[in-house]
């Protein structure tokens, strides 16, 4: 790029000194202004070239992760991955936005404990938005049962017990817009711009 700038330039100035102003228009015209100033220049790309960075999740991290103070842990396994958090809060769980968030275990015998537990605590609610974040933050979260998930991820690194396993995350990609729905309200989940967005997810 140095290079090139040099050789354009001499050009330019002896066209323009020469008396020949619109000779040199006419030249500097023909280059991009951003490589005129020194900025790389890359191909236009159309959006539909770019992979789905919008895609969100919820992830949760559970009152025994509370507990335990794990929060910062949980948020920096995310953030290192490269995923942006667009929404944060803590709070202490109605039993009525547990029965919708858990509706399809509301028939199981283990549910009335299941309530007891989540409700026992504050909870740390987020969304995090990204790549193919829901089924990669499912990876990274590790199996429901401690005890089969593997060591790296959250729970295979941090859970005891299958009732206490740290975190929740969304399953799917309608699972994480019905739960976000639930859990957020629009003004509270923020629509912002990472500085490193391009070189993490441009392809």
């Amino acid at each position: 790029m140095l290079m090139f700038q040099r050789c354009l330039f001499p050009r330019v100035l002896q066209h323009f000194y020469s008396g020949k102003q619109n000779s040199s228009k006419s030249l500097i015209s023909r280059f991009p202004p951003a490589l005129l100033h020194g900025h790389r220049v890359t191909g236009h790309r159309s959006k539909s070239s770019l992979p789905d960075v919008r895609e969100r999740t919820l992830i949760a991290v559970k009152p025994d992760g509370v507990q335990r103070r794990l929060v910062g842990r949980v948020i920096q396994r995310f953030e290192q991955r490269g995923f942006k958090l667009v929404g944060l809060k803590m709070l202490q769980v109605s039993e009525e936005l547990l029965s919708q968030h858990y509706c399809e275990l509301r028939m199981k015998p283990f549910y009335p404990s299941l309530l007891h537990y989540m409700t026992s605590g504050p909870v740390v609610v987020m969304v995090w938005e990204g790549h193919n974040v829901v089924q990669t933050t499912r990876m990274m979260v590790g199996h429901t049962n401690p005890v089969e998930a593997r060591a790296g991820t959250v729970r295979g690194d941090f859970g005891i017990h299958v009732s206490r396993n740290v975190v929740h995350a969304s399953d799917s990609l309608e699972g994480a817009k019905r739960e976000i729905q639930l859990w957020f309200q629009g003004k509270e989940l923020l629509n912002w711009d990472s500085c490193d967005q391009t070189i993490t997810c441009e392809l």
